[in-house]
């Protein structure tokens, strides 16, 4: 976002005025600025394959850049005030330029002028005093065209210059066929991911010119597990000798995706002593110079002693017999719902009797300042176990009459006892554990806590059925389970590193297949298991791709097949793209998916159109990540668009997202337009509000 407000890419809609500044910056972020007209926000996405969010810049027919927002160089400065020197990190330019969307044909055009305004750009930090500048290009990383590739050669022969070094960084993966290219371009240095690209090491060594520096990517930076600082010497003592001061060390990518401080937490010391948060990996690289450059100072020698004793005090038990006994067990049948959607279907809505076009929501509801302080004063024991569970009683039922009163279909109890969708799991499943501070921006302002599975995982009982029941008792419709599925506590967790993610993925099914079964016998009807997170793990290239699929998809199917035919099993999924995993969605066999594709005007449906997607699906209508109240003519024409594409009786109506980071009465009058919508819908496309019902098939 900063870096599109520098270059000048900035839509007309977000202007006001000639300049660029803060409200600029609001309105592309959440869709207008504290205070102001709305208007559509940047569409925004996952940064490669993690959880962090980044607005997609969006390209005008007739883009010009130029420098026009100084924020970076007011931070230079700022930086520079420590009395260190500031090595300047921006997206390099190929992987900015893959990365926009917009009315721009043919990205490609714009690179000589975009590099023209990287150049200003350089210019400008080379004047503020500054001698190195990394460009991250995480896109080398991926399958390139070779139109992509002659990008790469002529941006960076563009951008070349004697007054100032570039280190060109590459993170999230290894290089493969873009080896030769990386360490062919004109830059001063380059940076590889020696965690994810190991094996390719020598190869870069072997191809390096004989004064560019490289910057190994040592300290996992994806990861909170702590070094074996004596193997990483073993590793660099001959690079070391080989490059001398053309050797630097870092971690693998930037330290934005693990906690900062360790030494914040209170964890047994059996886990702590696996971990290093950021100031604990700047740490490692640090001592990492030390243990190369002085191996026999004293210093050096504690270090090493350190790292022994701490690796000896982690080396205690994490498996549990029982658990890979239950793994070893399982059979195909453990895997597959007992009869086809298409027979499954008519079961459900024999049973459910919901209109043409239900309405529902995500699943959970504004967390308030108000929750927020109950759930602190419980876990600080400011407040009774009784006097907690009467507030979130009350939360629950005045949430589930809302919805009742608003006309929503399916209900939801709002998950005010869940500080996150994954850490509320995190905090009962055996094997896990979570930070008391260890937060990890997601997106603008948003953070969350991502558990740490140190151990194997079991079912401690159940954890979600009491607050369904509170919320069923408060109403006549149906009320949806509402859960996390393993695939997305995986992506959304620290892994532990001694056994595959793929094992630990599938103890995670297990665990919420016992907890779907507590929510099927408490008498829920619709299960909803969230897979927000399953092509966010999309390894970034094809090769690599199947097999994440295949055990991805066989966790998902393996916490949900155990239902009953008439038990309904939804899933949810976050800003994804899905084309090239379409089949692989279908497989999962979620009788009702939800999406978000109210930024994208339903174009993410081309993919479930062209494919044929046979189960049902409910497009999200309303961007919850925006302030604004959507319009009922808004709702209506993106349900009509999503019709085009889906059959009308297998289509949904909901936002596109859980609601807890919205305020109440902007959900109450979305929620109210959203019901009336589907209404009007129903009456214009001549359905009257019956039930869908089809004839039973016996089970």
């Amino acid at each position: 976002l900063t870096l599109s407000a520098t270059l000048g890419v900035v839509p007309e809609r977000h202007r006001q005025g000639q300049g660029i500044d803060l409200d600029t910056l609001f309105r592309m972020a959440r869709g207008r600025a504290p205070s102001g007209e709305p208007c559509a926000a940047l569409a925004m996405t996952k940064w490669f394959d993690t959880n962090y969010h980044y607005l997609v810049p969006e390209l005008a027919k007739d883009q010009q850049f130029s420098l026009s927002y100084g924020q970076l160089l007011l931070e230079v400065a700022e930086a520079q005030q420590l009395g260190k020197p500031v090595k300047v990190v921006l997206t390099g330019p190929v992987t900015y330029l893959a990365l926009c969307r917009g009315e721009h044909q043919q990205p490609l055009t714009l690179l000589p002028a975009l590099c023209a305004a990287y150049q200003q750009l350089l210019t400008a930090l080379q004047q503020a005093g500054v001698s190195w500048v990394q460009l991250d290009e995480p896109l080398l990383a991926t399958e390139l065209s070779n139109e992509w590739r002659q990008a790469y050669e002529q941006a960076y022969h563009l951008l070349q210059r004697p007054d100032l070094n570039l280190l060109l960084a590459v993170y999230f993966g290894y290089l493969s066929d873009n080896l030769s290219l990386l360490t062919n371009l004109p830059v001063q240095g380059i940076q590889i991911d020696a965690i994810r690209g190991a094996h390719e090491i020598e190869l870069v060594l072997d191809r390096l010119g004989p004064n560019k520096v490289l910057s190994l990517g040592l300290i996992d930076g994806r990861n909170v597990w702590a070094a074996n600082l004596a193997a990483k010497v073993d590793q660099l003592k001959p690079l070391a000798e080989r490059l001398g001061d053309r050797l630097w060390l870092s971690s693998n990518c930037s330290l934005l995706h693990v906690p900062v401080d360790l030494d914040s937490e209170q964890l047994d010391a059996s886990v702590a002593a696996r971990l290093a948060f950021a100031k604990q990996k700047l740490q490692e690289i640090q001592r990492l110079g030390l243990l190369i450059n002085q191996p026999n100072s004293p210093q050096a020698q504690q270090i090493l002693q350190q790292d022994q004793e701490r690796r000896a005090l982690a080396a205690q038990g994490r498996t549990l017999p029982e658990v890979q006994l239950r793994l070893n067990s399982l059979s195909p049948q453990d895997y597959q719902r007992r009869a086809p959607f298409a027979q499954r279907q008519g079961l459900q809505r024999a049973r459910l009797q919901l209109p043409l076009l239900p309405t529902t929501t995500i699943g959970s509801f504004p967390q308030t300042a108000d929750i927020r302080k109950v759930r602190s004063d419980w876990r600080q024991g400011r407040l009774s176990d009784q006097a907690y569970q009467q507030a979130m009683t009350q939360a629950i039922v005045d949430c589930v009459q809302q919805q009742d009163q608003t006309g929503l279909d399916v209900l939801v109890h709002g998950e005010f006892e869940r500080n996150d969708m994954v850490e509320y799991f995190g905090e009962q499943i055996p094997g896990m554990v979570t930070s008391k501070l260890g937060w990890v921006q997601s997106y603008g302002s948003r953070c969350v806590k991502p558990p740490i599975i140190h151990g194997d995982l079991s079912w401690p009982g159940a954890m979600t059925v009491h607050w369904y029941q509170v919320a069923q008792q408060a109403s006549s419709k149906w009320l949806k389970g509402m859960l996390t599925g393993p695939v997305t506590m995986l992506n959304w967790s620290f892994v532990r590193d001694d056994i595959s993610r793929e094992q630990v993925c599938a103890q995670l099914a297990l665990v919420i297949r016992d907890e779907v079964a507590a929510l099927e016998r408490a008498g829920a009807a619709i299960i909803q298991i969230d897979e927000a997170a399953l092509r966010e793990g999309l390894p970034l290239r094809q090769q690599d791709r199947q097999d994440y699929l295949r055990w991805a998809i066989d966790s998902f199917r393996l916490c949900s097949a155990g239902v009953a035919n008439d038990t309904q099993i939804h899933t949810h999924m976050c800003y994804s793209h899905f084309n090239d995993i379409i089949e692989h969605i279908a497989a999962m066999d979620a009788d009702v998916i939800t999406i978000e594709t109210s930024r994208n005007r339903m174009k993410l449906l081309d993919a479930f159109k062209d494919f044929a997607y046979p189960n049902e699906i409910g497009p999200g209508v309303w961007d919850i990540h925006s302030p604004n109240v959507p319009a009922l003519e808004d709702i209506k024409q993106l349900m009509q668009l999503a019709a085009a594409s889906i059959p009308l009786d297998r289509l949904w109506v909901n936002p596109d997202c859980g609601l807890k980071t919205r305020g109440w009465p902007e959900v109450q009058a979305s929620l109210r337009v959203m019901v009336q919508a589907a209404r009007e819908l129903r009456a214009e496309l001549g359905a009257v509000e019956q039930p869908l019902v089809t004839a039973a098939t016996p089970s």
